[in-house]
C-alpha cells in the first residue's frame, strides 16, 4: 500500500472517530438535558401540590379580623395584627441601617481602593464569606452583642440590628456588582471635564447604577422577613397583643407567628397558619416583582 494509500485511510479513520465522539456527546448531552427538565418538573410539581394545599386550606381563613386581630387563644379571634405591624417595622429599620452602610462600603471598595490591594482582597473575602454563613449564626451575634451586651433586650431594634448584619453582606455584593456594571468611559469622560472623584461617584456612576443596588436591597429584605432562625434566637416573642409604639418594645413577626400557631394542637391554628403562609407569599412575591420591575425600567443599555 502507498504512502498516499495510506494517508487517506488514516483520515478516513481519523474523522470517522471524531463523528462518532462527537455523536455520543450529543446523546450525553441529551441524556443529561432530559434528566435536569425531569428534576425541575418534579421540583415543580412538589411546589404545585404545596402551594395548592396551602391555599386550600388557608383561603376561608383570609378575612379582615385576620389583618385587624391580635393573637388570641381563640381560633376565630385571633388574627396577626402585631406580626404585621412588627414585620413592616422591622424590614424599615433594617432597610434604614443596611442601605447606607451597604451602599458606602461598596462605593469605597470599587472606587476608592484598588482591587488588588491586599487590604481589598481581605474585604471582599470576608464579604463573599459572611453572605453563605446560616442565619442561625447571626441570630447567636445578635443575642450576644445587641441583647446582651449593648441592652437592647428583645426589642424591635435588636432584631432590626440583627437583620441588617443578616443582610448587609447581600446588599454590598449587589451593589458592587451594579457599580463594576457601569463602563469607566463614563468615569474618563467626567475626569476628563475636571470633576473629583466624589463628583464622579455621585453624579454619574451611582445614578446609574441605582437600578441594580436597589433591586439587590429589595432582594435581601425579601429573604430577611422570611428568616425566623435569628429572631427566635434573639428571644422574639410569639404573643404580643398591643401595638408597637418605641423601636424598644417587644415584638413579633409574620414567620413566627405562623410557626406558633403551627405548634398549636387544634385544626383551627393550623388553618389560621395557611392564611398567614398566603399573606407572607404574597407579599413576598410583591417585593420580587417590584425588584423585577424597577431593574426592567430602570436598566440602561450601554
Amino acid at each position: 500500500m502507498s504512502s498516499t494509500t495510506q494517508t487517506i485511510v488514516a483520515a478516513r479513520t481519523f474523522g470517522s472517530e471524531q463523528v462518532s465522539n462527537l455523536r455520543r456527546r450529543h446523546a450525553y448531552g441529551r441524556v443529561f438535558e432530559a434528566l435536569g427538565l425531569a428534576a425541575i418538573m418534579i421540583g415543580l410539581l412538589f411546589l404545585v401540590v404545596l402551594l395548592f394545599d396551602v391555599i386550600v386550606d388557608g383561603l376561608p381563613w383570609l378575612r379582615p379580623q385576620l389583618f385587624t386581630e391580635f393573637p388570641s387563644r381563640f381560633a376565630e379571634r385571633s388574627g396577626m395584627r402585631s406580626a404585621l405591624q412588627g414585620t413592616f417595622w422591622m424590614m424599615l429599620i433594617t432597610a434604614a441601617i443596611a442601605f447606607p452602610l451597604g451602599v458606602s462600603a461598596a462605593i469605597y471598595l470599587e472606587e476608592y481602593i484598588s482591587r488588588d490591594h491586599w487590604y481589598a482582597r481581605i474585604i471582599e473575602i470576608n464579604i463573599s464569606n459572611l453572605a453563605g454563613v446560616p442565619s442561625i449564626i447571626y441570630g447567636l451575634l445578635g443575642l450576644g452583642l445587641f441583647v446582651r451586651y449593648m441592652g437592647l433586650g428583645r426589642s424591635l431594634l435588636a432584631g432590626a440590628l440583627t437583620m441588617a448584619l443578616l443582610v448587609l453582606p447581600i446588599i454590598i455584593v449587589a451593589a458592587r456588582e451594579a457599580l463594576r456594571a457601569v463602563p469607566s468611559s463614563q468615569r474618563q469622560a467626567a475626569y476628563a471635564l475636571g470633576a473629583t472623584r466624589w463628583q464622579v461617584t455621585r453624579d454619574h456612576v451611582l445614578p446609574s447604577a441605582m437600578s441594580g443596588i436597589l433591586t439587590g436591597v429589595i432582594l435581601a429584605l425579601s429573604r430577611a422577613i422570611g428568616e425566623t432562625a435569628p429572631l427566635i434566637t434573639i428571644g422574639a416573642l410569639t404573643y404580643i397583643a398591643f401595638d408597637l409604639r418605641s423601636p424598644l418594645d417587644i415584638f413579633t413577626v409574620m414567620p413566627i407567628q405562623i410557626f406558633n400557631w403551627i405548634s398549636l394542637p387544634q385544626r383551627e391554628f393550623s388553618a389560621l397558619a395557611a392564611a398567614g403562609i398566603v399573606v407572607l407569599m404574597v407579599v413576598l412575591l410583591t417585593m420580587n416583582s417590584l425588584a423585577i420591575i424597577m431593574r426592567q425600567r430602570m436598566r440602561k443599555q450601554w
